[in-house]
């Protein structure tokens, strides 16, 4: 793994589509029950709350500016508090974020259409959503969002930076972006974003290609309704595009592992009392016997990479492309009774194999890098071309990335 994303693993803050392209978490069906039961307080839980009833009572009866937000108090209180268990995918929602990534996960959202992170304190890029504003305006995975309209965002909490970004469709967000070093002045238009979560085709050679934008409510259903076309053609392979998918809800990922994958296990959920739960599939899946290779890579991340994961633990296809991002842990989704929303951390998942790939990654089978593009020159998708000539018989060469010397 290059020094890029060792660094960024170090203190990520991944988590929610601020910028409203997409969920990224994933989703455990299991998680309420494990997180929101035995909530008594204790007496000393009491006592240690004493702190938190003084500073209130402080704030109202000296504070210079009256009268304070009760409500801005508390949501400022439950970020706190989140952000002290220092896990990178554990935090607060507002009322107007919950709502949002409701209706993304729904399949349309308005904003500019782009996964981002805290990394470091700089608004980081996972991924631009296919068809969206971001991704026609040229924005690509490792791009720092340092300004939006005048607006200095390093050092901004996500929460604020994506309020900044998003905003009604048909408005214009001026954003100042660092890659590789280089600042760079981009205006981008917001829009209503209907998302088509799937789209395939059969390629000149005969090899059916399937690509997966995100995990949405409908994901599963849109996979049902294409992929019978696509078999009836009776492709000499398949390929499954998961790069600069930034994942979605876990029992969504587990209904389309079924249609590649035979009966057996898909993943493995790891609890913090040492509890697992096994995701069993079965097997009658449309998809089972045809040769298959997945494409993944650094914006492959959460239900991506549990499906990516498990096709390869089974021998069931190869992956080529790159080290994928390494998000291997469930969030479960609740509700406020404000309408604002919390997102907690409550396992791990594991392959089938049982192994972890949090802020690691998948290794993909055969390392094939893209080239740079220069400007106004045609790009050439030299994964796709492997994948490809993969199931053509050829043989392809593995580029794997130069160690970090600085490590």
């Amino acid at each position: 793994m290059d020094s890029r994303f060792t660094s960024r693993f170090a203190s990520v803050v991944f988590g929610l589509m601020f910028f409203f392209g997409g969920y990224v978490l994933g989703q455990s069906p299991v998680a309420p029950l494990r997180v929101f039961a035995d909530t008594a307080v204790s007496p000393t839980t009491n006592a240690e709350f004493e702190p938190f009833w003084e500073v209130w009572n402080l704030v109202h009866e000296r504070y210079l500016r009256q009268p304070v937000d009760d409500a801005a108090l508390v949501e400022g209180a439950i970020d706190g508090m989140l952000a002290a268990l220092e896990d990178p995918h554990t935090r607060y929602l507002s009322p107007q974020d919950q709502q949002a990534a409701e209706e993304s996960m729904d399949g349309e959202f308005q904003g500019i259409g782009a996964e981002v992170e805290d990394v470091d304190g700089n608004i980081t890029v996972v991924a631009p959503i296919d068809g969206s504003p971001a991704a026609a305006a040229g924005i690509q995975p490792g791009d720092i969002l340092r300004m939006a309209d005048g607006v200095e965002l390093t050092g901004m909490d996500v929460t604020e930076a994506a309020a900044l970004v998003r905003g009604p469709a048909g408005t214009t967000v001026s954003l100042v972006i660092e890659r590789d070093g280089e600042l760079l002045n981009i205006d981008i238009v917001r829009d209503v974003i209907k998302l088509s979560t799937i789209r395939g085709e059969i390629l000149e050679e005969g090899i059916a290609y399937l690509r997966l934008s995100r995990f949405g409510n409908t994901t599963d259903e849109e996979l049902k309704e294409i992929l019978p076309g696509l078999l009836a053609e009776n492709p000499s392979g398949l390929i499954l595009d998961l790069r600069r998918n930034p994942g979605g809800a876990l029992d969504t990922v587990v209904d389309i592992a079924d249609q590649f994958l035979g009966d057996g296990l898909a993943l493995v959920e790891r609890f913090g009392d040492g509890d697992e739960r096994p995701f069993e599939i079965s097997d009658d899946g449309l998809a089972q016997d045809i040769p298959m290779v997945v494409l993944i890579d650094e914006g492959s991340a959460s239900a991506s990479e549990v499906l990516a994961g498990a096709i390869q633990d089974r021998g069931r296809g190869v992956l080529i492309g790159q080290i994928s991002f390494g998000k291997g842990t469930v969030q479960t989704w609740h509700t406020l009774s404000n309408n604002g929303g919390v997102r907690v951390t409550i396992a791990e998942w594991l392959t089938p194999n049982k192994s972890s790939i949090d802020q690691v990654g998948l290794t993909p089978d055969y390392y094939i890098p893209l080239p740079d593009v220069e400007n106004g020159a045609e790009f050439e998708d030299t994964q796709l071309q492997a994948a490809i000539d993969f199931l053509q018989g050829e043989t392809i060469i593995s580029i794997p990335p130069e160690p970090d010397l600085q490590n």
